[in-house]
């Protein structure tokens, strides 16, 4: 789960939380304000009631609480409390929205219809609503402020992701003078240093492959002006074997640096690909058999190099021939007869591994492959099934 959304899921929780307090709070304060409300007026209407003979009595009390007496009831008033007597009745109301109450009392012929001043109880109520959306509002400025500092670290975490698929010049532009800003500083230093290191050794590599290329040609040209023997042919294959090496190593740190050329094509396109790079002189070594032909994305030449590896392994390594390919269901299987792999399948993945029953070869096809596979971020898994070794490279 990225930081972005723990952030806002925290954000939410404490959104809702302060929001559900809040509500609690102001439920218990108007429960709170109408009681006490209630038991102001009521005493007051209690005091009236044991004054309604006497008008001045009445009239104090009404001066004395601060009181105004109206004609006739608010039509807009909600009762909040009501108690009916013998003679009459008491009712307390509230005007939605107002800090006032009226005080309703009946008695007999009497009734008086009196209205409160503002109540400073509301206004505290006010305040601290006022209060409770300004947490909620400060909070949702610390979280866009807090997505906003986090929003740079989604952009280097796409430069770093380009910077480990082979773009190597890819670099991170922000400049702040915090830890962001710090991190970005050091990954640009850290790029700049491995994209020295890596043109360094291509650099070496080529000149490597060069100077090597040169004797093992010119060997190869004295080689043929040798008489017939069997010292030549050993000679032969001594060139034929370096200059196979030289290749395969090549080939094999050039995928370490090698940013891969996405297209989508056909297995079968794969598959006569691969082929074409064998120079196979007889086809009926090759059993395909293609179910559910299917579509790829990736690297055509590479990818084919890889399949070509495999095929070339199950042919070197087969004991009867033909060998299979199947494939189906972004699946390819490279089938051939032989013996089981003594070693778990990551052994022979490490180069200059195989076999010790089997030299024919340096063991760094199947490193090749890895490598290939690895970049794609596919998968090849190894299965040995009635004497027959399966490798299988799945594409999704």
């Amino acid at each position: 789960m990225s930081i972005r959304r723990k952030v806002s899921i925290l954000f939410v929780t404490s959104l809702i939380l302060m929001i559900v307090i809040g509500l609690w709070m102001d439920n218990i304060n108007s429960q709170r304000i109408k009681d006490l409300v209630k038991d102001k007026y009521l005493k007051v209407s209690n005091e009236i009631l044991q004054n309604i003979d006497n008008k001045e009595n009445i009239k104090a009390i009404i001066k004395n609480h601060d009181l105004k007496v109206l004609l006739k009831r608010p039509k807009k008033s909600e009762a909040i409390y009501y108690k009916p007597h013998t003679f009459g009745s008491i009712t307390i109301l509230q005007i939605p929205f107002e800090d006032e109450f009226i005080i309703h009392i009946k008695y007999l012929n009497d009734e008086y219809i009196l209205q409160s001043k503002d109540e400073t109880d509301l206004n505290e109520k006010l305040t601290l609503n006022i209060l409770v959306f300004l947490d909620i509002f400060v909070l949702v400025i610390i979280f866009l402020y807090i997505l906003k500092l986090l929003s740079p670290l989604k952009k280097i975490t796409k430069d770093m992701e380009d910077f480990s698929k082979g773009n190597f010049s890819s670099r991170v532009d922000i400049k702040s003078n915090d830890e962001i800003g710090s991190l970005s500083k050091t990954f640009n230093s850290m790029a700049d240093n491995l994209e020295e290191l890596i043109k360094t050794r291509e650099e070496l590599l080529r000149d490597i492959g060069h100077e090597l290329r040169t004797p093992i040609a010119k060997g190869k040209f004295v080689i043929e002006k040798f008489e017939e023997s069997s010292n030549k042919e050993l000679l032969k294959k001594i060139f034929l074997d370096l200059e196979r090496l030289t290749n395969e190593l090549i080939q094999l740190e050039k995928l370490n640096s090698s940013k891969l050329d996405y297209s989508t094509f056909s297995a079968e396109t794969l598959i006569v690909e691969s082929l074409s790079r064998l120079y196979m002189d007889d086809e009926s070594k090759i059993d395909l058999k293609i179910f559910q032909d299917f579509k790829i994305y990736a690297d055509l030449e590479y990818l084919s190099m890889a399949l070509k590896n495999l095929i070339d392994n199950a042919l070197k390594y087969t004991s009867r021939l033909p060998i299979k390919i199947e494939v189906k269901e972004n699946e390819i299987k490279v089938i051939n007869k032989g013996k089981r792999l003594s070693k778990e399948l990551e052994y022979y993945l490490k180069p200059f591994t195989q076999e010790l029953s089997q030299r024919d070869g340096f063991g760094l096809g199947l490193s090749i492959v890895n490598k290939v596979v690895s970049k794609h971020k596919f998968k090849l898994i190894y299965s040995y099934e009635k004497g027959l070794n399966i490798f299988t490279l799945i594409t999704h």
